[in-house]
Parts: C-alpha cells; structure tokens; sequence
C-alpha cells in the first residue's frame, strides 16, 4: 500500500469540490484505492464502495451495507466511528484519507446520539470513560438520570405548556408606577396584518394596543367566516399568533403592547405582520420533536438510597492532632540548575487561609527532585472546614551566596514562580483523602500581587500529564478507620447545644454600632472587635439585617468547627434572602455547600426572563465549584431543560470555553447531561455548529488570500467559495445562534463582504422573504475575545429594563455578541441598519 497523504484541516477548507483518493479497507481484507469527491456524503460514499467491491474477491461474505460502519484516524489522532452517514467526507476531515468498514456492534441508536454529542460539545466522550474517576462516572449517572427524567416529563406537556417551553413569550417590562416617564400606554388604535396560514389569505385590522391576542384571532377568524361564506365559525382558542418568519409567537393574557415585537413596529412606524396557526400544527411541531427521541426516556426507577456510612468510620472531631501532608518528590520540572525548588503549601477555605503557609526545603534543580520532607499546619484535623483545599505552589530561588550578593531590589524578584495546583481535602463523598496522589500542575506566572498560591484556581490537575510538572504528596491515615466529614443532622445538632443564652438585655450602643458596621459600603477587612462583635449579635443580624449575610460569614471563623456547626444550624432559621443578596452568596468567598443551596433555593423565585439576564454570570461561577455535583449546575440545568431559549444560551455559553483545559472537563460534563436531556435541540445546536464552521473556515480562506491578493480579488473568491454547494446548505435555513427566534433562511452571497481592519472580520448577510423586512446581518470575527463586550451590552440592557420598570422608554435596539468555540465573536444588527451607519462602524 503507498504511504497516505497527510490531510490537514486547511486542506479540507479548499477542495470541498475536489475529487481525492480515498483508501477503504473492507471487512474481509480487501483493499480497495477509489476517487470520491470531498462533498459527497459517507451514505453515498458506501454505495460507492459497495458497486466496486462485488467485483472483489470474498464479496459474497459481505452481509448488507447496514451492518457496516465507517471508521477514520481524525484530527486529534484518535479512531473515530462514523455513525452518522448524512455527513459529508470534507465536513468530517480525515487525518489520513483512509476509511475502514467494520461490523456494527453495540446499540446503533446510542451509538448515534453518542458520536452526536461529541461532534456537538467537541470533545469525544470516550475521553470521559478514560479520565476513570469514580466523581465524574457518579455525576455522568446522576445527571443523566435528572435529565432523562426532565424530557419525559417535557413530552406529557399539553401544547400550551409545550409553547411556553419551545417559544417562551418576549415581554417588554411593565413599569411599576404611573410616573411622568415615557413608557405609556399607547391610546391610538394600531394596524395590524394577520395571515392564515393554512389558505395564504391575509386581513388587515385596525385594533386597540390593550386586546389580548385571541380578541385579534376572534377578528381575523370573523372576517374569514364573512369572507367566504364558512357555515361553521372555528374557535380562536385552536390558534396562535407567530411573528413572520421567525420562531417567535404572541399567547396568553398580554395585551398586544406588551409583546416586544409589537412594541418595536409601533416605534419604528411598521405594521406588524403575523400568522394565524392552528393548534394542529402545534401539536405535529411536538410529535415530530418528539419522534426525533428513538426510544422516548422512561421515568427511570429512583435507584435505592445509598447505605449508611458505616458503623466502623472515625470521627472528624474526635481527631485533635494537627494536620500535615508528606511532600514525597516532583517530576518533569524545568528550572535553571543554577537555582533551588522550594514548594509552598497552603490551606484555604475560599479566600480565606486557613492558617500559616508552610515551605519545604530547599532542593537542587533536576527533572525529579526529592523531599520526603513532612509539611505540618497549625490547625488541628477536627477544625478541618468541609470545604477546605489544599493549595501548592512550585517555584525556585536563586542560592543563598548569589542573592546574598545582590541587590534588594532584585531580591524580590528572586522567587521563579514554576506551577501551581490546588487539590481538596475531602472527596465528593465527604470522606478524608489519605493515601498517595500525584498531582499534575498547572504553569504558573506573577501577578500583580506576586503572590504564589492561587486558592481561586481550579481543583481539576492538569490534563496534559505527558509534559506538565507534578508533585507526589501523601495524605496520612489519621484513623484505623475511614474518616468522614460530620453529616448535616450532627452539625445541627452541634450547633444548637453551642447556642449562647439570649437572656442578656441588649446594649443601645453596640446595636448602634452593628448598624454602623453593617451599613459601610467599603470593602475593607474589619477590625477584630468588630468581628467579636457581628458575631455576638448574629442573631439579631437574622431577625433585624437578614440581606448582610454575607458580611456575617465572612468573619465566621471556618477554622473552628464549633462556630462552623453554630453558623450551619443559624443559616436553617434564615428568610429567604432577595435575589440580588442571594447571587452574592455564590462568590468564591462563599464555598460552603449549605451556603450555596440557600442561595440556590433564594434563587429559585426567578422568572426564566431574570435567569436568562444572569445566565453570563451564572456560567462564571460554576468555574470556581469544588465539585461536580453541584446545586448551581442542577439549578441551571433545569432551568435549561425548562426553557429552549435558556438552553440555547447556556449551551454556546459553555460550549465556547471547552477549548480552556481548566474547565472542559466540567463543561463537557454538564453539555452531555443537557444533551442528553434534550436531543430534539441537538439537531439545530448541530445545524449551527456546523454554520460556524464553515464561517471559521471561510474567514481562514481570507486572511490567508487578502495577504496575496487585492481586496477586490478576494472578495470575489470568497463569494466563489461561498456559492459552493457545501456553503450554502451550511449557511442556509438555521436558527441564528444571537438570537434562535430569527430564521436565517437564505444567504446573499453578493451582499456578504469583510472588513478591514486585522482580523478580517467577515460581514455575511442573510436573508427571509417571510419578515418582509431587509436582510440580518452578521458579523463573524475568528482570533479575538469579545466576552467583556458581551458584558458591557449586558449592563446596557440591564439598566434598559430598569428605566423601562420605571416608565421610563429610550427606544434602546442592541445588537448581539456572542463568543463561541473559543476566540470567535459573533455579532448581529439589521442590513439596512448597517449599511445607515457604514462609516462609522466599528466591533459588534
């Protein structure tokens, strides 16, 4: 057999209409060396290959094509099975073009919605199996189940309650008060166009901005019945109203002003136009969703509750000797021979240290250096918080007899930062690790603050063990026994015997001065008296100050199992806190677990509008979770599961950090359970996907030809690329990934264009004859970071609601950014809106 042909993914970008010489190997060890075109699918391929291989030897021990499937060497150098044949050979991007037959096994309908995901989330999940961590198996199970059991109950909706999940209504906030702003209510009646959709035929009807909309259904289905004669008039509760061409629909007991679509035709002087469907196009919507799920879940068996810890189990509290580790030895460690290693070790609990850092010995520079050397906290094992983690730092210094001889200024600079791990003390099951572990780290830089620990770093090693540095540290066995955190009923019951008498008559001036300390807005680290203080007077914190929780477990002192306990058992006795106080108890300065499910069950009052406001955030702090199994990823999860457009956004939002090694694990993990929750949404969220690959692949073409050619030639050639066949089914009929309400149904090669400033950002026009509007725009930019922008416009709109709330309309009309798969920005705004201000147009 010749040597194969190395097939980089720029290779594929180009010869989409190309013909290559594909290498199949056959079951029965045929070798078979056939031109296929890149764009042909692998269903077509096989027919291909099967026309030529009866012509073979041992043809007639071949069964039928279907029991066959393809399998390559991808881009990552992993075998890969090819379950879905609809895909394209140039879309699949071979590392070598050579394609295996081999026998199916195994269920083909998993094996399907399995390759799906993995194309989808971008990380295969045989690399889930493989990682062989009994934490991330627990969780995969979990959340497959709450998932599972979140679709089956999805697909017992009625059509009303299915609606409000598919296409959750796009309300403009009602102001709170009559005010003298400017959000009124209009008075005039208003215009609007209605459609049937079964006949084609339209009505225009003059009608008041405060009728719901099925008094302009009972209109429409009025004037019809007059129109051509109906004997039987068909009720308006069979039908909803849907902007054109778009998936966005008006229902329920709103009046018609309140709808954002309405709203922006009645500012920019429009007619609104919209669709009457009836409800039997609803339901074929559902069953057809439905049908996309093989074999529908079934409400699985709650699985029998877990045993109790065993009798024979140590006790945390009973332990009083302090804490140490061993520091056994590193590995694959690169630092100038001329200089020490020392590694730094210290306890945390957020942002709080636990006690005093400790420092090893000084060791010589060699690719495996050797301590054995035991680290000890002054901190006994019993005050051990739940969530305490172990924080390491490997760093170098120059000898003593050189920095001896340099100057101060330089000396301060002679601590060589090298890498960085945290790791935690307790397991997910609340039992205290003991034993050997060899913790991978992640390279470390100086900050602003040169310090070295970095508590606020992930817990998860770095994946790359092949070439990053390593530390081996031991946990010791402090008991016979396995030693287990207390669980909730002991901290209670710890708590309530440490509660003080509340006999004492209150002091006028202390409560003045708890007022005064709990109403500074400065973020300075209180005095210790004043601490002593807010924690005397707790309890009047709860009945009088509720919203400065966060104040009081800041000065809770985690490193006192006995204030822990009380401060536990107090949060039970807690009113529910508002939103706003609610979302500050998940910053990393909070990491107890019974802190985080209060603010989680304060949050659960949300509307799905508010979550979707916070969704940026939201994602943000599951980076600084210390496990997998979380409330905050069950809350989003569910939220997800509850409302598509919620999905969606989640979904891009996680999905375009999975390039980021600290964090693909926990949101590959999270993007599978979602998936597997609702995979009727993974065929758009692939249509998508796929779009942007070809915008990526599109912007590649013209940095690389805008070097060469003159911007003219270049914008010819990429509308060549783009009219080719693979392009234009890629770039047509999707849901836009800004805004899944818009259609993007067909694109206008000869509109789309790029810009040109550095990163040759490519502005692709789109276009829907339904909205009877112009065309949307998009703009695709590949190699820069726009997530601060996507905060920035957050904020904006953030305060447009609030002026709104108080009656208060600046007729605000935001594009959209949006990041995804890593540094690549998308930006939205109308065509005519862009072309208007061409000249001074800068980033989405």
């Amino acid at each position: 057999m010749p040597p194969g042909i190395y097939c980089p993914t720029e290779f594929w970008s180009k010869g989409e209409n190309q013909n290559i010489q594909v290498d199949f190997l056959l079951p029965t060890g045929i070798y078979l060396n056939l031109c296929v075109p890149c764009n042909a699918s692998l269903g077509t391929i096989k027919q291909v290959v099967w026309k030529h291989a009866q012509y073979e030897p041992l043809y007639h021990m071949l069964s039928d094509p279907e029991a066959y499937v393809f399998t390559c060497i991808n881009q990552t150098a992993e075998q890969q099975e090819l379950e879905d044949e609809q895909r394209r050979l140039c879309d699949i991007q071979p590392f070598l073009p050579v394609l295996r037959l081999v026998a199916r096994e195994g269920d083909r309908v998993k094996k399907v919605i399995n390759s799906q995901i993995s194309l989808l989330i971008g990380k295969g999940l045989h690399e889930f199996d493989s990682v062989q961590d009994p934490e991330v198996n627990d969780f995969r199970t979990k959340m497959c189940q709450f998932c599972e059991e979140r679709a089956a109950k999805r697909q017992q909706l009625s059509w009303a309650a299915w609606m409000e999940y598919n296409f959750p209504l796009q309300l403009e906030p009602m102001a709170k008060g009559f005010g003298t702003g400017s959000l009124q209510t209009p008075t005039k009646n208003i215009f609007v166009n209605v459609k049937f959709q079964s006949g084609g035929e339209s009505f225009t009807f003059q009608i008041s901005p405060k009728e719901f909309p099925i008094t302009l259904m009972s209109y429409a289905i009025k004037k019809q019945a007059t129109v051509f004669r109906h004997e039987t008039v068909q009720k308006p509760e069979d039908y909803t109203l849907q902007v054109n061409g778009k998936w966005e629909y008006l229902y329920g007991n709103y009046p018609l002003y309140q709808f954002q679509y309405i709203r922006s035709c009645l500012h920019r002087g429009l007619t609104p136009h919209l669709t009457m469907v009836h409800c039997s196009a609803i339901i074929a919507m559902r069953d057809e969703q439905t049908n996309c799920i093989a074999s529908p879940p079934k409400m699985a068996p709650k699985p029998p509750p877990l045993p109790k810890k065993k009798p024979n189990y140590g006790s945390l509290w009973s332990l009083e000797q302090p804490f140490y580790i061993e520091l056994v030895q590193g590995s694959k460690v690169n630092a100038d021979e001329r200089m020490k290693l020392v590694v730094q070790a210290g306890l945390f609990h957020g942002n709080e240290m636990l006690c005093k850092t400790v420092s090893s010995s000084e060791v010589n520079v060699c690719s495996e250096p050797v301590w054995k050397q035991r680290l000890d906290f002054d901190i006994n094992i019993c005050d051990l918080p739940r969530m305490a983690r172990l924080c390491f730092a490997l760093y170098a210094v120059i000898e003593k007899a050189k920095k001896a001889r340099s100057t101060k200024k330089k000396s301060k600079k002679a601590d060589c930062p090298i890498a960085w791990v945290n790791v935690m003390l307790f397991d997910y099951k609340d039992q205290l690790k003991t034993g050997e572990c060899c913790l991978h780290m992640w390279s470390s830089f100086p900050d602003e603050k040169g310090e070295l620990l970095n508590p606020m770093g992930t817990v998860q090693c770095n994946p790359n063990t092949e070439s990053a540095a390593a530390l081996v540290i031991c946990f010791p066995s402090v008991a016979a026994h396995p030693v287990y955190y207390p669980s909730f009923e002991q901290l209670l019951e710890l708590g309530r015997n440490g509660e003080p008498p509340r006999a004492a008559p209150e002091d006028p001036e202390e409560k003045l001065q708890l007022r005064e300390i709990l109403e500074r807005r400065s973020h300075t680290e209180l005095y210790e008296h004043e601490k002593d203080l807010v924690w005397k007077m707790r309890y009047d914190i709860r009945d009088q100050y509720p919203q400065a929780l966060a104040k009081l477990l800041i000065i809770t002192k985690w490193n006192k199992h006995e204030d822990v306990a009380q401060m536990i058992s107090l949060l039970q006795t807690w009113p529910e806190l508002p939103v706003l106080n609610a979302l500050e108890l998940l910053d990393f300065s909070f990491p107890d677990r019974y802190v985080g499910s209060f603010a989680i069950n304060s949050l659960k009052k949300l509307t799905d509008h508010d979550v979707f406001q916070y969704l940026l955030q939201l994602v943000q702090v599951l980076k600084y979770e210390s496990y997998l199994d979380c409330e905050l990823t069950k809350f989003l999860l569910d939220r997800a599961l509850s409302n598509r457009k919620i999905g969606h956004f989640l979904f891009w939002h996680l999905r375009s950090e999975m390039h980021v090694p600290a964090v693909s694990l926990r949101f590959g993990l999270i993007l599978e359970a979602y998936c597997r929750g609702s995979t009727h949404h993974m065929k758009v969220l692939m249509k998508q996907g796929e779009a942007l690959n070809k915008m990526k692949a599109l912007n590649d073409f013209v940095k690389v030809s805008s070097q060469k050619a003159t911007k003219p030639q270049t914008k010819e050639m990429m509308h060549v690329c783009m009219k080719q066949e693979t392009y234009r089914e890629a770039l047509s009929h999707l849901q836009s990934p800004l805004n899944p309400n818009i259609i993007l149904a067909e694109v206008c090669v000869d509109q789309c264009t790029f810009m040109d400033s550095k990163m040759k950002p490519l502005w692709i026009v789109f276009n829907n004859e339904e909205t009877g509007g112009g065309g949307v725009g998009i703009i695709f930019k590949n190699g820069d970071d726009l997530r601060q922008d996507m905060l920035t416009l957050q904020m904006i709109q953030l305060m447009d609601i609030l002026w709104k709330q108080e009656g208060l309309d600046l007729r605000s009309d935001w594009c959209g950014v949006s990041s995804w798969a890593g540094p690549v920005v998308l930006g939205n705004r109308t065509a005519e809106e862009r072309w208007r201000r061409r000249g001074s147009q800068g980033k989405a």
